[in-house]
């Protein structure tokens, strides 16, 4: 009986450490104008700053999926806990350009060892009804760290200065660490945690198949996955790394005040992903197939991305917090559900792997858009920005619905057949 109620208590630790995931790559975005006076950089110099990060993210996603599926979630996610909270409490404690600019590569090494591992916990420990809003529940702690992040890091940074907005969470970080060290476990062998009413929903073999490396990228699905998130995941980074500041340099508002209002497109964020996953779900549980049912979704929300493109002519700072409200619920209903995607359409010991090579794609997908972004946030190029933004999803929606299907393995063809 334990086994079925310690899954919710794994989910609710996954999310606590998922919002200090997000709130630690937050802090600098809120803090821009500040670090920028502190260390003497213009827009340029603040992207490169982001890209060191991002560049690192990229690099590391990838690995870590594979070290997923290699170690196990448990261990590797402990050991992303332990890392990134030192990350931030070193980007704390430093006083030049230099150090600094490298804790937050060691940060962004360490971030996206959360994601393949959450989503293999998820795969594992729920079934085909509920892994959607499993997912968005679990991944919504990114989102739940954008909100808290403003206020949290405008407070600390005001009342103190801006070190102590790292190490505050920092060790906060490691004390869920050892929550995780105490709590996770994997799904006992010979006995499913889940009611026998859903393990038959899983779709998944009880003997382990799946693609060897080389045989992955030989899938189409794969491919059309890394188009997707190359195309869709830098409008989120845009939310993540220049919206605060934007909303500081462009519409006036003081950092007191971002803290009161920052938060919001970023609770929306978190309403319409983990919204559009139930969502999907349901269409599930009414007879939908999954892998259907999470491509109409992701292809009925993409429709509304072009609003962003009204951004540099409705300058008001409500009006530019109403249209990434909007836009931050779509990059989150993309990055909830594509991972869902992922589950639905390769095998589980697979998935770690294929979001870790995903999350890199949209990694390095951030880093292009992040340059172009540091050339034009200050200027009259800025619309061209907006432009860009409106078309990425729809173009992913195209891929995403044309391309990704369900993948068999040769080893689980063969036993078919």
């Amino acid at each position: 009986m334990f086994a079925r109620h310690r899954r919710w208590i794994i989910l609710a630790i996954i999310f606590c450490a998922i919002v200090l995931n997000y709130f630690d790559r937050q802090i600098v975005s809120i803090l821009k104008p500040t670090l920028k006076s502190e260390f003497g950089l213009d827009d340029s110099g603040y992207a490169l700053l982001a890209n060191i990060f991002t560049c690192c993210y990229a690099v590391m996603y990838p690995v870590a999926g594979l070290l997923v599926d290699r170690f196990g979630a448990g261990r590797m996610m402990l050991l992303g806990i332990i890392t990134w909270s030192a990350a931030c409490l070193g980007a704390g404690l430093s006083r030049g350009f230099g150090l600094f600019a490298m804790f937050r590569g060691m940060l962004g090494l360490a971030e996206p060892i959360a994601f393949p591992a959450q989503l293999r916990v998820v795969t594992a420990w729920f079934p085909g009804t509920l892994r959607a809003t499993a997912n968005s529940v679990s991944v919504a702690g990114g989102s739940a760290g954008a909100i808290i992040a403003p206020p949290v890091v405008a407070w600390l940074a005001l009342k103190f200065n801006w070190h102590a907005a790292f190490i505050v969470p920092s060790v906060l970080g490691l004390l869920i660490a050892v929550l995780w060290w105490g709590i996770y476990r994997e799904p006992p062998i010979g006995q499913d945690p889940r009611p026998s009413s859903e393990s038959s929903s899983l779709g998944q073999s009880a003997v382990p198949v799946g693609f060897t490396w080389l045989e992955l990228w030989r899938t189409q699905s794969l491919w059309a996955i890394l188009v997707c998130r190359f195309i869709s995941d830098p409008a989120w980074y845009f939310c993540l790394f220049w919206l605060p500041g934007y909303l500081q340099e462009q519409s006036g508002l003081t950092l007191k005040q971002i803290g009161l209002v920052g938060w919001i497109p970023f609770l929306a964020a978190d309403l319409g992903g983990i919204g559009s996953a139930a969502w999907s779900d349901k269409m599930v549980k009414r007879g939908v197939r999954p892998l259907r049912a999470r491509k109409i979704m992701l292809c009925s929300v993409a429709v509304l991305a072009p609003i962003c493109i009204l951004t540099p002519h409705l300058r008001h700072p409500a009006m530019t917090l109403i249209i990434f409200s909007i836009v931050a619920a779509i990059c989150l209903s993309w990055l909830f559900s594509m991972s869902v995607v992922i589950a639905e359409a390769f095998p589980q010991r697979n998935v770690g792997s294929v979001l870790g090579v995903a999350g890199g794609f949209g990694a390095a997908g951030a880093m292009v858009f992040n340059y172009f972004v540091g050339q034009m946030i200050g200027t009259l190029g800025a619309s061209r920005i907006f432009a860009v933004m409106a078309l990425l999803h729809p173009i992913a929606a195209v891929v995403l619905w044309t391309m990704v299907r369900r993948e068999m393995p040769p080893n689980q063809k063969a036993r078919n057949s």
